[in-house]
């Protein structure tokens, strides 16, 4: 059995897999993910008709957003879980298509689908909707791909909003929109260049929605120094994205004599008050996400994943490995719901950590953070102390050339600050950069949804420079790996910020015209050496 997936950095050969996923991800997982988004788009093909005639179902919007997080490169590699939720697509399509009633001209096949009685059959369903497609322009599916990949992206981050209670009505519309514009082959390039550049806007109401949900809870990150180092006592882990799941843990591991650790993309839950309040909310174990076969093995503890980037789990650690919301491993135990007493138990069974004192780092400059300093920050610029600021982040991954980015950090001049936030920091997050002034050189955003607040900071400096944010003493630099990268690259070309460094490599499935637009446009290019990109940019 073949598969084909383009959709993340670490495609093989630059091309794409076709035996195995290199996130290792099997090719009848592959097939049903494949089918699970073809079954989206018959869903949005009867929503987005319904909504033209002003009706909406509150359950058809929530599944797409499950639907599309599920197939995200690391979420869910349990072949039987894509299957329920496969079934349920069947069903939630068939309350869409009632909702609707008569529409008017052909009906495409992804709307008339129905799933295949059992798994095997799924599968074979799936091997006929693969992302390959010779029948369409390969220049428009290029940018169709793009599209798709931005949707699965923001509905990363409205699902962690939705946890929260918030939702917006105007990011379901447009994935409705989207993904039934994929079927309708009268549209043409520029119809889905347009959707591409919509889809960054969307995923910038969504980034805003997920980043008040965030502060409206726990309050604005404040500068939090983190420690690296270990405590005595119980120990649990906490992998992923989801800042609700972590506080639900902390409360019910509140008085319990275990130390809650974050890991990746959790270190900056540190910043929040309502969250750094607990006490028992110790430090971060460990860095990005690739490292985790190499680290788990040695946290003494219970360990849980809560969003994407969970990676095959070595024995080492296999059976005190937890996954929960839409994270799933064949094998590995799964919580459904707010319930964590048996990841406390396992904990609470293990030897735990001796005290261990480690360095600190500082995290929690979103918006609210350094724009309280914006006059020290503006000063410092009119003044001649800082030249230039570096946005250097986004996701980190396993393939070679990501050292790129430690080292163009190292090499950024003294009279330069670093702006830094999603997993990619952990290239350079341990190193210390100093300060100008008691600005420290080293700036860490947040998540890499935060790239609201990187976006809100160079808003704030344009306007007191009275000039465009192109015209700011500000270069990004950026790392990709998966969707959600895809999503906000979107977003800062729909903002029309222009001269993106984009690296380790380009993406496999944007095909060469299309990258010559985005050249010739938004003069996005390849990163080369950390000396000749900032010759480049400094002069």
């Amino acid at each position: 059995m073949s598969m084909f997936c383009y959709q993340c950095e670490q495609a093989a050969q630059g091309t794409g897999c076709t035996k195995i996923g290199v996130c290792g991800k099997q090719p009848d997982v592959a097939a049903l993910q494949d089918l699970l988004i073809h079954a989206l788009k018959g869903v949005s093909f009867w929503a987005h008709a319904a909504r033209g005639q002003g009706r909406k179902d509150q359950e058809v919007d929530r599944f797409m957003l499950d639907g599309l997080f599920t197939t995200v490169t690391n979420v869910d590699f349990d072949a039987e879980d894509i299957a329920r939720i496969l079934r349920r697509a069947g069903e939630i399509k068939e309350k869409a298509r009632v909702l609707a009633g008569p529409v008017a001209g052909p009906v495409p096949a992804a709307a008339e689908w129905q799933p295949a009685a059992n798994l095997a059959g799924l599968v074979r369903q799936g091997e006929e909707h693969g992302v390959q497609d010779p029948t369409i322009d390969a220049d428009v599916k290029s940018v169709q791909e793009i599209v798709i990949y931005g949707l699965k992206g923001y509905a990363a981050y409205a699902h962690h909003a939705l946890t929260l209670g918030a939702e917006s009505d105007e990011v379901y519309a447009f994935t409705h929109q989207a993904l039934a514009a994929t079927l309708d082959k009268s549209l043409g390039l520029m119809d889905f260049v347009n959707l591409a550049l919509e889809c960054g806007r969307i995923n910038l109401v969504t980034m805003e929605l997920l980043s008040q949900a965030h502060t409206g809870r726990y309050g604005h990150p404040v500068p939090t120094p983190v420690s690296l180092g270990t405590k005595q006592g119980k120990a649990i882990l906490v992998s992923g994205h989801d800042l609700r799941m972590l506080e639900e843990l902390l409360k019910q591991t509140e008085g319990k004599g275990i130390n809650i650790y974050t890991h990746g993309e959790m270190i900056p839950a540190h910043g929040y008050p309502g969250l750094k309040k607990y006490a028992h909310l110790a430090g971060n174990f460990g860095g990005a996400w690739q490292d985790q076969a190499k680290e788990f093995g040695n946290f003494p503890g219970a360990i849980i994943f809560n969003t994407n980037c969970i990676q095959r789990p070595a024995d080492s650690y296999k059976e005190r490995l937890f996954t929960w919301g839409l994270v799933q491993w064949p094998d590995v135990k799964h919580i459904d719901g707010w319930d964590f007493s048996s990841v406390i138990r396992k904990a609470q069974e293990l030897p735990g950590f001796q005290e261990q004192p480690g360095k600190e780092i500082l995290v929690g400059f979103g918006h609210n953070a350094i724009l309280g300093v914006a006059d020290k920050v503006i000063a410092a610029v009119k003044a001649g102390q800082l030249r230039h600021f570096f946005l250097i982040g986004g996701c980190d991954g396993a393939k070679s050339g990501r050292n790129y980015y430690t080292e163009f950090a190292e090499q950024v001049p003294k009279d330069c600050v670093i702006l830094t936030l999603a997993c990619g920091k952990y290239r350079f997050n341990k190193l210390d950069f100093g300060d100008i002034g008691g600005i420290p050189r080293l700036l860490d955003v947040g998540q890499c949804n935060d790239a609201y607040s990187a976006v809100q900071i160079a808003l704030a400096l344009a306007n007191a420079f009275e000039c465009e944010v192109n015209d700011l003493p500000l270069s990004m630099v950026l790392s990709w790996y998966e969707q959600k990268a895809c999503a906000i690259l979107l977003s800062l070309l729909y903002l029309g910020i222009k001269d993106i460094r984009l690296g380790p490599s380009l993406p496999a499935f944007i095909s060469p015209n299309i990258l010559n637009v985005l050249v010739e446009k938004f003069n996005i290019m390849p990163i080369q050496t950390p000396d000749e990109d900032l010759k480049a940019i400094l002069g």
